[in-house]
C-alpha cells in the first residue's frame, strides 16, 4: 500500500500539527521523516493547547502507531521533557512510540557550537532556533555523528567523549564569549539518555514502514519546518539543516517514491516567516500588525515574533511543483477576516523584468513582488462548520488559489481547534 505525505508550503508554522491531529484517525502509522526540535507542531482539543517538538502529531490518538524515523535528530533532553509532559494524558509511549536505531542525537556541544557560531555571524546570523540542529547535521554527513542505535553497545560513550573533545575545540575556534557548564549539560544529558532507553521501543524503521506497507497498513508521513526552508530548495542560506520537501520522507524513512501517494501541502492564507532571511510579500504597515495580533503568530519553538505579509502565490507555486501536491489545505482563513482589501502576490519583477517563478534571489534589492487585490469578507467564521456556511469573498478567495496552483483546495481551517476544520 501507498504512503500518504502531509508537509508545509511556505516558510514553516503552517498549522501541520493540527492536520496531522485531524487526520491521525485515518491512518495506522505516523511518521516524523526530518528536523529535530527546532519543529514546534501546535496541537488544540479540549480547551488545552499542545506543542510538540519530536514526537509525532498523531500521539494523543489511541491505537495509532507513532514513528520517529531516520531523518530526524533528536535531544533526549528535550525529548524526555515531551515524555513526560503526556504522563497526565496516560499514553503509554511504551507501546505507541517508537525511534530509528539510524535518527542521530543531538549533543549538549551540537548546542553550544550553534551558539557560538551564531554569535559570531554578528548582524549576519541567519536566525537558528540554537537547538544544535544544523552541528548534528554536520556530524551526521561528516560521518561523526552518533545514532540512537549506537546507545544499545558499551562503546558509545567513549564516542561521545572523543566527539565532544572536539566540539569543544571547534567551539574555541569561534573566539566568541560563551559560558557554560559543559559538566552540568552532559549531566542533564546521561539522564535523559538513560531514561530513554528504559522507556522507548528502538526499531529498524524502514523494516517497520517495508512490513506495514505489505500488511496494508495506512501511514502518513509528516514533515516539519516548511519546503522554503529545504537545505536544497529553499531560500539559502537562511534554511534549516535537512530536506524539507517530499524527497526527503524517502530518505527520512527508507521508503521508494514510488511509495508516495497523495501529498497534502499545508499553508496558510497568508504568509509568516521566523527570524531572519527573504520575504517579498512581508507587510511593516497596521495590516501586518493586525494580522501578527489575531493570528498569534509566534514561534512555537522559539516564541520569537513572526513577520507576516501578503500571500505568495509565485513561492507557492514552486513549493506545489517541487512537492507535488495532490491536495491543498489552507489554515487560518478566520484571521484574515475584517480586512477590507486582500491582496496576493501572483508574479515577480525581478531585474526590472516581469517573472512567474521562484528566482535565485529573493533579496529585496532584485525582487517588487506584483499583487492582484480581492474583497476581504468581514464575518466572524470561527463557528462555520461546512463549506457553505463560508463568505461568499472567501471562497472566490479560495477557488482563486486553486485555479492558479492547479491543485485542488481540499480543506479549509477557520481556528486553532482540531474540531474547527472544514472538508471540501
Amino acid at each position: 500500500m501507498g504512503l500518504d505525505l502531509l508537509l508545509g508550503l511556505q516558510w514553516g508554522d503552517e498549522g501541520k500539527g493540527k492536520i496531522v491531529d485531524v487526520l491521525t484517525k485515518n491512518y495506522d502509522i505516523i511518521a516524523r521523516f526530518q528536523g529535530g526540535p527546532n519543529a514546534g507542531h501546535t496541537l488544540k482539543f479540549d480547551g488545552i493547547k499542545h506543542v510538540l517538538h519530536t514526537i509525532p502529531s498523531g500521539i494523543f490518538h489511541q491505537g495509532s502507531q507513532n514513528l520517529i524515523g531516520n531523518g530526524v535528530v533528536i535531544d533526549p533532553v528535550i525529548f524526555q521533557q515531551e515524555l513526560e509532559s503526556l504522563d497526565k494524558f496516560e499514553i503509554d509511549y511504551n507501546q505507541s512510540l517508537l525511534i530509528s536505531r539510524k535518527a542521530h542525537l543531538i549533543l549538549p556541544t551540537h548546542r553550544l557550537i550553534d551558539a557560538a557560531s551564531e554569535k559570531a555571524k554578528g548582524a549576519k546570523k541567519i536566525g537558528s532556533t540554537l537547538k544544535g540542529i544544523g552541528p548534528t547535521y554536520m556530524d551526521k554527513t561528516g560521518r561523526n555523528g552518533i545514532r540512537v542505535g549506537d546507545l544499545e553497545f558499551p562503546h558509545w560513550k567513549k564516542k561521545y567523549r572523543d566527539l565532544a573533545n572536539k566540539h569543544e575545540e571547534l567551539i574555541r575556534f569561534y573566539q566568541v564569549d560563551l559560558t557554560y557548564d559543559l559538566q552540568a549539560l552532559e549531566s542533564d544529558f546521561f539522564a535523559a539518555v538513560d531514561f530513554i532507553v528504559d522507556k522507548i521501543r528502538f526499531v529498524d524503521s524502514e523494516s517497520v514502514i517495508a512490513d506495514a506497507q505489505a500488511k496494508q497498513k495506512k501511514i502518513l508521513a509528516e514533515g516539519a519546518q516548511g519546503s522554503l526552508l529545504d537545505i536544497d530548495f529553499g531560500t539559502y542560506p537562511f534554511v534549516t539543516s535537512s530536506n524539507t520537501t517530499a524527497a526527503g520522507a524517502c530518505t527520512g524513512l527508507g521508503i521508494a517514491p514510488n511509495k508516495i501517494k497523495d501529498v497534502f501541502g499545508i499553508f496558510k492564507a497568508y504568509t509568516t516567516r521566523v527570524g531572519s532571511g527573504p520575504f517579498p510579500t512581508e507587510l511593516f504597515d497596521e495590516v501586518g500588525e493586525r494580522i501578527a495580533k489575531v493570528g498569534h503568530e509566534f514561534g512555537a519553538t522559539t516564541g520569537r515574533p513572526r513577520r507576516c505579509g501578503w500571500l505568495d502565490l509565485v513561492a507557492l507555486k514552486y513549493s506545489v511543483q517541487i512537492n507535488g501536491v495532490t491536495q491543498l489545505m489552507m489554515m487560518k482563513g478566520d484571521v484574515l477576516s475584517g480586512i477590507e482589501t486582500l491582496k496576493i502576490c501572483t508574479k515577480y519583477e525581478y531585474h526590472g523584468e516581469l517573472i512567474s517563478h521562484l528566482p535565485f534571489s529573493l533579496d529585496k534589492e532584485h525582487i517588487n513582488p506584483k499583487y492582484i487585490e480581492m474583497e476581504g469578507w468581514q464575518e466572524d467564521i470561527t463557528n462555520c462548520k461546512s463549506y457553505d456556511e463560508l463568505p461568499c469573498q472567501l471562497k472566490e478567495y479560495v477557488s482563486f488559489i486553486e485555479n492558479f496552483l492547479e491543485t485542488p483546495v481540499g480543506l479549509v481551517s477557520v481556528g486553532p481547534d482540531r474540531k474547527q476544520t472544514i472538508f471540501r
